[in-house]
């Protein structure tokens, strides 16, 4: 068991199986609102799912749409259900808040499929 001190970005809690990526990532164009599938061309996690992922990644890029999209997400049912960030960018951060996911800014050494709890009213992230 790992655990690391984060700075919280917007409050909750979530378990689940971490989804990471190296690359900046433009939720408007390079993920799939009503599939939650990531198609940004040459990504290199390109046609994978962030739904029910704890979502990490370096941080967002491209328009202020990308905050709407990440709205859109949770509307359809297909958003991750926490976002960790090395760098919580203001399209991410507003997108997380408006949509109520649970975002973390920190840098993590972790891998695609491990599991996570991420605890934002205690700032951490434990690997279980």
């Amino acid at each position: 068991m790992i655990i690391k001190n984060c700075k919280t970005i917007n409050g909750g809690y979530a378990e689940g199986e971490a989804l990471v990526t190296k690359e900046s990532i433009s939720f408007l164009g390079g993920i799939d609102p009503k599939t939650g599938i990531v198609t940004e061309r040459g990504h290199e996690i390109e046609g994978e799912c962030i739904k029910d992922k704890i979502f990490i990644f370096p941080q967002g890029k491209g328009s202020t749409l990308g905050s709407y999209i990440i709205y859109s997400l949770k509307k359809e049912g297909n958003a991750p259900l926490a976002i960790i960030n090395s760098y919580a960018e203001p399209i991410v951060v507003v997108g997380a808040i408006v949509s109520d996911i649970p975002m973390l800014e920190c840098d993590l050494d972790v891998k695609t499929g491990d599991r996570l709890i991420v605890d934002c009213s205690r700032g951490t992230v434990e690997v279980v």
